[in-house]
């Protein structure tokens, strides 16, 4: 496999790998719910949070959020307080497992199976409920927002956007979206599994804001942004004047570390309370759907 660091909580691995054949029992009642899939003769694991709302036939958006290395399905519900927003806002989110609590987001063989895992497993929610294909958005921490942005990058065909969160960028010059990608992130300047500044080698940890600055440009955005500070430790960048309804945020926060902004589990010391990551990207969300 071919990706690199990071998370902050360590959790059990679970099985994942690629293709086809697809079987789970779908679950009667909302709630959270363990499932599983095969996809290419592997069995791999999610958890999915239906909301009470749900009525077949309404379709709902989706929101696939990806753990970080070393962690899992569960500890990412917790951590991020998802499923309390889904209930809330009334969407479908979905936590899957990487093989080995990691997600490879690299090209090459490991990389294109877990594209296909996704691939898989939207094909078979999309089978079992009502959901809007309009509206199938990712999310992650760290390496899975690594694999937040391999999706940005290589399935813009089926994801309407993306907001990592920490991200561990991999090979982010390796991007050749086939339609402007609205990209929201968020990352603290106190992180030091995922430097601001960058690390070395830089095609594996970019300077945070040319990589945002990157996605402009395939956005055909704006090339400077617009820089706000809503509060005194939260600088905003905005590119805007993007092709198709897209734009580009980047949240830089001081006095924050390795960790998804006001986590109700992460450890306090290293996590701004002055926004909601949750919040602020399903409004991002919602402004966006597939063209």
């Amino acid at each position: 496999m071919r990706f690199q660091i990071s998370v902050i909580v360590l959790g059990f691995g679970i099985i994942a790998c690629s293709r086809t054949a697809i079987e789970a029992s779908r679950p009667d009642a909302a709630g959270s719910t363990d499932g599983q899939i095969t996809s290419s003769g592997v069995p791999r694991h999610y958890i999915l949070h239906v909301p009470p709302t749900y009525q077949s036939g309404i379709a709902l958006p989706l929101v696939i959020n990806f753990h970080g290395l070393g962690s899992n399905s569960k500890e990412e519900e917790s951590l991020t307080g998802m499923s309390t927003k889904a209930d809330q806002e009334n969407f479908i989110v979905v936590y899957p497992d990487g093989f080995n609590s990691a997600w490879d987001d690299g090209p090459g063989a490991d990389g294109q199976r877990d594209q296909q895992f996704v691939r898989d497993l939207i094909t078979y929610l999309e089978s079992q409920y009502s959901i809007d294909a309009k509206r199938i958005y990712a999310t992650g921490i760290s390496n899975g927002g690594g694999m937040t942005n391999r999706l940005g990058c290589d399935m813009a065909d089926v994801i309407a956007a993306i907001a990592p969160d920490s991200g561990a960028y991999n090979f982010w010059q390796d991007c050749n979206p086939s339609r402007p990608m609205p990209v929201l992130a968020f990352h603290g300047l106190d992180d030091h599994l995922i430097p601001y500044t960058g690390g070395t080698p830089p095609s594996m940890e970019p300077p945070i804001e040319e990589w945002a600055a990157s996605w402009a440009t395939h956005d055909g955005c704006n090339t400077a942004p617009a820089i706000t500070t809503p509060v005194d430790t939260v600088t905003v960048h905005t590119w805007s004047g993007c092709q198709g309804n897209a734009e580009v945020i980047l949240y830089t926060l001081a006095n924050h570390g390795h960790s998804w902004p006001d986590s109700p589990t992460m450890p306090k010391a290293i996590t701004s309370q002055a926004i909601n990551a949750t919040d602020v990207m399903w409004d991002f969300f919602q402004a966006h759907p597939m063209p």
